[in-house]
């Protein structure tokens, strides 16, 4: 009998708006510097994770790297994505689908994904030399999860906004989002995909199961804490509605943490909602708890965000990437000298 063996690196960004695209630049912005960029196979995006995802492998054939370190990673990833975090989108794109109603919302926000950030690009136009991006989304005429990636066929045709697009499109407001169905023998013609966070706010499916070393970076709001439950039926089912949601996101994460205990694969896991002190290094960067909690609250939203606000999310995604990769990862790896916005810190 033939044992299967992990192998790779599988990172997963989560979702949360303009926050865990933030958030998660900041980590990307780490896992560069420490070398870890290049030895990624696998990148797994849901929601806000996607866009960064998504800006990432669009600029991966401009990376010029050397020593495994993207020297032009500011210019070709960062910027474009701050770029993006100074444009509202949700509340333009849902208006003009209001006037236009021949056109989806899901289709209006692939073509802002379109506009600010992919142009024309195809799935198949992404680069063979980078990483596996694999963009989820749920279908929601079956529950099930979705997979965009590099591909050859029909499905490489498609759009990388609209894949991005799919991924992100929050119900019920920015979705549904609807392609072709590949299936040629499938009597639905059609596939109805919505954010991906309905199925797996993590992303760790596409990497979970398949590599060696899986990295987590995780920007969810947790469902917040409210004293009086209001008792009518609309208010009562969206609370049962965020309870469900919230154990789906605790079981997923217990399961990996679990994993990482068991050994069944190495890694590790950094949250928005993390305390720096847990891992327990002696040179982290400066993160109060107090401080990094007030960030993680940051609305889930595709709307302007103040300059001063992204540095600190960039700057926490960054500080706690390190803590995660220097506690389990690379514990030999030279700590930080600063943030990468000194000036702005976490508040």
């Amino acid at each position: 009998m033939t044992t299967f063996r992990r192998q790779g690196v599988g990172l997963a960004l989560s979702g949360g708006g303009y926050r865990a695209m933030l958030f998660h630049t900041g980590a990307l912005w780490r896992l560069n510097e420490l070398g870890w960029l290049p030895r990624i196979t696998t990148v797994s995006s849901v929601s806000g994770g996607s866009i960064a995802a998504g800006v990432l492998a669009h600029a991966w054939h401009k990376l010029r790297f050397t020593d495994g370190i993207a020297e032009n990673l500011d210019a070709e990833f960062v910027r474009p994505i701050r770029k993006l975090a100074r444009t509202k989108l949700d509340v333009p794109v849902v208006l003009t689908a209001m006037l236009l109603p021949w056109r989806s919302v899901g289709e209006q926000l692939a073509r802002a994904y379109a506009k600010h950030l992919f142009g024309d690009c195809s799935l198949d136009e992404l680069s063979p030399d980078g990483p596996q991006f694999v963009f989820t989304a749920t279908n929601m005429q079956d529950g099930t999860l979705w997979w965009f990636f590099r591909q050859s066929g029909p499905h490489g045709k498609l759009p990388l906004a609209t894949a991005v697009a799919a991924s992100s499109a929050f119900p019920p407001v920015l979705s549904p989002v609807v392609i072709p169905n590949p299936l040629e023998d499938n009597r639905k013609r059609k596939v109805v995909l919505g954010d991906a966070g309905m199925y797996d706010n993590l992303g760790l499916d596409p990497v979970d199961g398949q590599c060696a070393t899986v990295l987590v970076s995780d920007a969810g709001k947790r469902m917040p804490y409210v004293r009086n439950v209001k008792r009518s039926w609309p208010r009562q089912m969206k609370r049962v509605l965020d309870v469900v949601d919230n154990q789906v996101r605790e079981l997923r994460t217990g399961s990996l943490l679990k994993s990482y205990v068991d050994k069944d694969f190495d890694g590790t896991y950094w949250g928005s909602y993390g305390d720096i002190a847990n891992f327990e290094l002696p040179d982290t960067l400066p993160a109060p708890v107090e401080k990094t909690h007030v960030l993680a609250e940051t609305p889930t939203r595709l709307t302007r965000l103040p300059e001063i606000l992204q540095d600190r999310l960039i700057n926490w995604g960054y500080a706690v990437c390190d803590a995660g990769m220097r506690r389990w990862v690379c514990p030999d790896a030279t700590a930080p000298a600063a943030f990468p916005y000194p000036a702005a810190g976490v508040g």
